[in-house]
C-alpha cells in the first residue's frame, strides 16, 4: 500500500491533470480486488495531495456496491472536502457507481442524495449524471430525469440549483419539447425558481421570462 502511494507521488505532477488521476484509478480498479479498492481509497483519501485523494475518491466510487461504507464514505466524509476540484471528482465518481449497478437500481439513492442536507452531496447527482439523458434508462425514459431533476427546481443553494438548470437545458437540446412543457407550469415568481428557468430555457424559443 505505502508502495503504490509512493509511485503515484512521483507520477502526480504538481499540474492538475484529470485524465491521469481518472487512468490511474481505472487502472488500479481493474487489478485489484473491490477490498483492494475501497481501503486504497481511504488510505488514498488521507494524503495531503489532492490529486491523489481524487484517485482515492473514484476508487471508493468504483467499490461502493461491494462496500457500503464506501458509498457511505463519499457521502458523509469527501462531501465535506473544501476543494472544488474534488467535489468533481465526488460527482464522477457517484455516476460510477451508479452506472456499476445500473440507473434504475440507483433510483433510490439518487433520491436519498438529492434530500441529503449537503448541497455538495445534492450537486454530486445533478452534475454528476450530465447529460443525465446521454445515461442508460434515463435515456428511454427523459420524462423521469426531467421529474427528478425539476423535483429540485427552488433548491435552498444557488450552487445546486444552476447545476439543476444546466442539466435541464442539457436535456433540452435533444427534447425540447418534454422541457419547455415541464417549464410552462413553473411558478415564476420565485427569484431561485427564475435563476433555474433561465438556464434550462436558454435553448429553447419560448423565450425568457
Amino acid at each position: 500500500m505505502n508502495e503504490y502511494m509512493q509511485y503515484l507521488a512521483k507520477l502526480i505532477p504538481e499540474k492538475d491533470s484529470l485524465k491521469l488521476v481518472k487512468s490511474e484509478a481505472e487502472k488500479y480498479y481493474k487489478s485489484h480486488s473491490l477490498d483492494d479498492c475501497f481501503n486504497m481509497g481511504i488510505k488514498l483519501y488521507q494524503s495531503d495531495n489532492f490529486q491523489i485523494q481524487e484517485i482515492g475518491v473514484f476508487l471508493l466510487g468504483y467499490s461502493a456496491h461491494h462496500n457500503a461504507s464506501a458509498i457511505a464514505f463519499l457521502k458523509n466524509t469527501v462531501s465535506q472536502h473544501d476543494s472544488w476540484k474534488v467535489q468533481e471528482i465526488l460527482a464522477m465518481a457517484f455516476d460510477n457507481h451508479c452506472k456499476i449497478i445500473g440507473y434504475e437500481a440507483a433510483l433510490p439513492l439518487i433520491e436519498e442524495w438529492l434530500n441529503s442536507d449537503c448541497a455538495n452531496v445534492r450537486r454530486a447527482v445533478s452534475e454528476g449524471l450530465r447529460v443525465w439523458t446521454s445515461r442508460p434508462y434515463f435515456k428511454d425514459n427523459p420524462q423521469i430525469a426531467v421529474q427528478i431533476l425539476s423535483a429540485h427546481k427552488d433548491d435552498s443553494s444557488e450552487y445546486v440549483r444552476r447545476s439543476i438548470g444546466n442539466a435541464l437545458k442539457d436535456i433540452s437540446k435533444k427534447y425540447p419539447q418534454l422541457i419547455s412543457e415541464e417549464l410552462e407550469l413553473w411558478d415564476l415568481s420565485s427569484k431561485e425558481i427564475k435563476q433555474v428557468y433561465k438556464l434550462a430555457s436558454k435553448f429553447l424559443d419560448m423565450g425568457k421570462k
